[in-house]
């Protein structure tokens, strides 16, 4: 069952989900492994995952645990390209489905799709 309202439990789950399957592709998943390593329960993941859901949170809840900038780390990552970009985007939709509802999955799409446009646009890519 898809749920149709959006709790930090449930972004963390999204963001598992998610982070799962990129590992897996074969396109972004070196781009991460060369970062962060090849293992979700790994510590330098730990803190990332965290990061990455606490962003979330703050866009879709209004919380404040996260006081990053999002943009930053992503000017000191190697391989990032516009077909990079599409592929995360791709692979986060896929995994809305399967948790969100589509007016909530919808919205995170949108919002996504932005921030991606905005850092392509930053990259010069």
């Amino acid at each position: 069952m898809l749920e149709s309202s959006i709790t930090k439990a449930l972004l963390r789950k999204l963001i598992i989900n998610f982070y799962t399957k990129v590992l897996k592709d074969e396109l972004i998943g070196p781009i991460f492994i060369a970062k962060l390593g090849d293992d979700l329960s790994g510590p330098i993941w730990g803190p990332h995952l965290d990061t990455i859901t606490n962003f979330w949170a703050s866009i879709a809840l209004g919380d404040r645990d996260y006081n990053g900038s999002p943009y930053a780390p992503h000017m000191k990552l190697e391989g990032l390209s516009r077909d990079a970009f599409n592929r995360w985007l791709e692979l986060f939709s896929q995994t809305l489905d399967t948790i969100f509802i589509p007016q909530i999955a919808d919205k995170f799409k949108e919002r996504s799709t932005l921030i991606a446009g905005n850092f392509m646009r930053n990259l010069g890519l």
